[in-house]
């Protein structure tokens, strides 16, 4: 089962808009998109080991989306979950209060994308990231929601899938 997965911000939850954009986009390269509810809890360690029970370990390939605390949440659960691609939105590294200080993201492909303005998270810190760790990065004019950048994210999610999967069978989604 092809499946992207979606995990929300600390503020956020599992319907927001880029949630809804990015499900619509995956749909439509026929993928299942799931987005589990994470906000029992805002330690996002313990929110690692809600993702990890929430996930269904499942044939085929997964490509894991974190947003902000998400992008935390979503590379720590990488080591046992083994997406084949992780997407990684104003993801929250090198901040106060979270265990791993540097988690190392466990995929084929890493993709970050951070907002120039965000004030929330400072985009050096998502450039420390991806320097350390090889990850693919775009950095745009928009703050920590990415709410301009929409579009965009629609766009690279679809090429990201179309990636791992074979265009004919791909093309039988569209």
């Amino acid at each position: 089962m092809q499946q992207v997965v979606f995990v929300h911000g600390k503020e956020s939850g599992p319907r927001g808009a880029k949630s809804l954009a990015l499900a619509a986009a995956a749909r439509r390269c026929g993928w299942r998109f799931f987005s589990p509810d994470l906000r029992a809890t805002s330690d996002p360690d313990e929110r690692v080991e809600l993702l990890l029970e929430a996930v269904p370990p499942g044939p085929g390939p997964l490509l894991l989306i974190g947003s902000s605390m998400g992008g935390y949440v979503a590379t720590c659960a990488s080591a046992r979950l083994g997406p084949a691609t992780l997407l990684l939105l104003a993801p929250a590294f090198y901040l106060p209060g979270y265990r791993d200080q540097d988690p190392c993201p466990h995929a084929g492909r890493t993709v970050v994308v951070h907002g120039r303005d965000d004030v929330l998270i400072p985009p050096t810190l998502a450039w420390r990231f991806v320097t350390r760790h090889g990850a693919e990065f775009h950095l745009f004019a928009d703050g920590h929601p990415l709410t301009a950048s929409i579009p965009f994210l629609e766009q690279l999610l679809t090429r990201l899938l179309r990636d791992l999967v074979p265009a004919n069978r791909l093309a039988a989604h569209l």
